[in-house]
């Protein structure tokens, strides 16, 4: 058993044994029928779901490697991508060299198509596709571990509890990491803190930063990181398919303390930020951390000020901030008219307005929050202040 097998992808060789066993899977054949035919599947799933099987056996038989999976399967993304979006824009890709490995360091919003963006831009900029950082508890069910880890998704190890166990973890994550960008010379994708960012509040946990350290102790703080091509990225959605829920679920943490999942729920968030109306995407890659950070916490800075300053402020964006309650009017952030062409505001006013409207009016402040909030926080690192 080789040093990385529990956390790390599928290697090409175990590829076509995983795809056997993925469309044998009843639980993901239910799934794919349930999206394909949403009508259909109640009543006739017993007939749809071994058609479809033998439909994706038959479209899937000369796959035999990640790479070969990725080109099949980038048809199904781009098509998604086109329905879902107005349009997707990236700036700074083509400073990324061919033969460089990466570590992309990025904000977190949505827990699928974060990492599905980069892809596509890397993708297309013809350079190899970076593995993806997912938390053990997004994969409840066998079929979903198989379909992440066949795409190049390493396991974190998140659900751990025990001080010692979690300490051995995040050891191996850090090792896995360092080997994957020195030895292997593939690029890594990895949010900047653990979760999404519900609020809006982009922020690096200076933690993950001491993590890629952790397995290279040894050697001073600063030469790891200028090793491992740390690379900040700003993934902005216009709009969030899932910002009514993220909405209700800070209205529920503020009134009551606390929040727990409901069963599935991390499902439908999955569900939603794939399939739902986004808007404009932008996504924003700087250029790799040169500078010497003896500290983590003065690094996490510099990539929270990378990060905030590469974030796509959209229409929306301003809208709610003109509506904030908690607007700072010392920053001087200029009104949505102001920036942005009138026939261009004019159908997100109605599109925010809308979003307003289908909100329960206790839950709105959450809403507007979310939107606002990356406004107050490229304001400020653009006038120097500290977040």
């Amino acid at each position: 058993m080789g040093e990385f097998d529990t956390i790390r992808p599928y290697s090409d060789t175990e590829v076509p044994a995983v795809l056997a066993r993925l469309l044998s899977d009843k639980a993901f054949l239910d799934i794919l029928t349930h999206f394909r035919f949403p009508r259909l599947a109640g009543a006739f799933g017993w007939l749809l779901k071994p058609l479809i099987a033998h439909r994706l056996r038959k479209e899937f038989a000369n796959v035999t490697s990640v790479a070969s999976l990725q080109d099949k399967v980038e048809v199904y993304v781009d098509r998604t991508i086109e329905h879902a979006t107005d349009g997707v824009t990236y700036t700074g890709v083509e400073q990324l060299k061919s033969g460089t490995a990466y570590l992309f360091l990025a904000n977190h919003r949505d827990i699928v198509m974060d990492p599905a963006f980069v892809n596509y831009a890397v993708y297309h900029a013809g350079l190899p596709t970076p593995r993806i950082a997912i938390g053990d508890n997004l994969l409840q069910k066998p079929f979903v571990s198989d379909l992440m880890r066949l795409n190049k998704s390493f396991i974190v190890h998140r659900s751990i509890t025990g001080r010692r166990e979690k300490l051995a973890a995040y050891q191996l994550l850090s090792a896995y990491i360092n080997h994957s960008i020195r030895n292997d010379g593939q690029s890594i994708w990895i949010a900047q803190a653990e979760g999404r960012a519900k609020d809006g509040d982009d922020r690096t946990d200076s933690a993950i930063l001491k993590m890629f350290h952790m397995s290279r102790k040894n050697e001073p703080f600063a030469e790891v990181i200028q090793s491992l091509n740390l690379t900040p990225v700003s993934i902005s959605y216009e709009y969030d398919p899932c910002d009514q829920a993220k909405a209700r679920e800070l209205y529920i943490r503020a009134t009551t303390g606390t929040y727990s999942k409901a069963p599935g729920e991390d499902d439908t968030s999955i569900a939603n930020g794939i399939t739902g109306y986004k808007g404009r995407v932008h996504v924003n890659f700087a250029a790799p951390i040169s500078e010497a950070f003896e500290d983590s916490k003065l690094l996490a800075t510099e990539m929270d000020r990378h990060i905030l300053t590469g974030y796509r402020l959209f229409p929306a964006h301003y809208l709610a901030y003109a509506q904030w309650a908690d607007a700072d009017p010392q920053l001087q952030v200029p009104s949505a008219a102001e920036v942005f062409p009138e026939q261009e505001l004019a159908k997100a006013q109605q599109e925010w307005q809308r979003r307003l409207d289908a909100c329960p009016v206790e839950h709105r402040p959450y809403l507007v929050l979310q939107y606002a909030m990356p406004v107050r926080n490229q304001y400020r690192v653009k006038a120097g202040l500290p977040l």
